[in-house]
């Protein structure tokens, strides 16, 4: 390795932030040839640098009897409606109040995910409301999994978006990976993976367009990052969106409908959820103060 410690740290270990990765130099978890050295240390060729990884933080999968919003359930499939804040499952820094502890105080769920992310088949974003449909048992998980991959389900949004969109509808094909400039975030990077949203306008403001958004793939933050590549990002995205932009609780995204086949009947089965509260009372701020000029 040569360059700054801290940037070549950041390429080996891309699952780590930059303020961890600083914070292991500045305690000494990370030494060359044995000395403590700075985050701005200019590695040499020779250089023998150790890293003492952190013990793991251990988290406690616990049932948490918290409100859901089921929409649909049998012995197989739920499918629920999560609110804007709550985050999926457990992870480092939100070890609980999660949709997967709330699912695991409802009901048994699949085991195919592991111990921290049980009968979850797919995520949206902590400030991302809407539908998730989620496997009761492994033959269920398997086959929704499936479905995934074989891009047969439906999964449509609707977000709200800076700028005006000329086009009624578009089609954004730009392969997704992490951005090599910031590892919080995703980008649309030329050797990345296949990445395809359809969006099809249905109103437009003055300053603002609201549009809805079917996903053909599913990648991580695909609807914010592709329209954020064609000039449009999302309203209240504290990552991708700019700094002046409307309040709230995050990013103007909800999981609007969901479609699948039943994985044991075959059944096809479409669901829809309305706009969350805040949604609404946006758009009819924005109908008052921001309708286009004749």
């Amino acid at each position: 390795m040569t360059g700054r410690i801290d940037k070549e740290l950041g390429h080996h270990f891309p699952q780590y932030s930059r303020s961890q990765l600083k914070r292991w130099i500045d305690d000494g978890t990370v030494t060359v040839n044995g000395q403590s050295v700075k985050a701005k240390y200019q590695l040499h060729e020779g250089d023998e640098v150790t890293v003492k990884p952190e013990a793991p933080v251990e988290i406690e999968l616990e049932p948490e009897d918290i409100p859901l919003d089921i929409v649909y359930e049998d012995g197989d499939v739920i499918v629920v409606n999560k609110p804007q804040g709550m985050v999926v499952h457990p992870a480092p820094g939100h070890p609980n109040h999660t949709l997967v502890n709330a699912l695991m105080y409802h009901a048994p769920l699949s085991s195919i995910n592991g111990e921290f992310r049980p009968g979850i088949v797919h995520r949206i974003d902590k400030d991302t409301s809407g539908l998730l449909m989620v496997a009761k048992t492994d033959r269920a998980h398997r086959s929704l999994t499936a479905q995934l991959k074989e891009k047969s389900n439906q999964r449509e949004y609707v977000a709200l978006v800076h700028g005006v969109i000329n086009e009624n509808e578009g089609l954004i094909d730009a392969p997704l990976a992490r951005s090599p400039k910031d590892r919080k975030k995703q980008a649309v990077v030329i050797n990345g993976r296949n990445a395809v949203t359809h969006f099809k306008v249905l109103k437009r403001y003055q300053h603002y367009t609201l549009v809805s958004c079917r996903l053909e793939t599913g990648r991580t933050h695909q609807i914010r990052v592709h329209m954020k590549y064609i000039n449009h990002p999302l309203a209240g995205d504290p990552l991708y969106g700019p700094r002046k932009t409307l309040p709230g609780k995050g990013q103007y995204l909800h999981a609007r409908l969901l479609g699948f086949k039943h994985p044991v009947t075959g059944e096809e089965m479409t669901f829809t959820a309305p706009l969350p509260a805040d949604f609404k009372k946006m758009l009819a701020y924005l109908d008052r103060t921001d309708t286009p000029k004749e």
